[in-house]
């Protein structure tokens, strides 16, 4: 789900950050349909229009960070 939007993102990156770097987007299908402060701004805003699930909140920064997450554990496999 959501799959065509995030390819979206990642094909149209360096074009984004010209224009949106440091706001969160929503993207709809191939085509960000608003820019917010936040993601609970995007998120609020967003449902005013559009049905949860038909569009995807990414914030707009360089490099892979905005849509990389890294967990850290303390479990040691032997």
């Amino acid at each position: 789900m959501l799959e065509k939007e995030f390819k979206y993102y990642l094909d149209h990156q360096a074009e984004l950050l010209k224009k949106y770097n440091g706001r969160v987007i929503v993207i709809k299908g191939d085509k960000v349909i608003g820019d917010y402060n936040s993601e609970a701004e995007a998120y609020t805003e967003s449902l005013k229009s559009n049905e949860l699930g038909t569009f995807l909140i990414q914030v707009c920064t360089p490099g892979s960070d905005s849509y990389t997450q890294t967990f850290h554990s303390r479990v040691v496999f032997s």
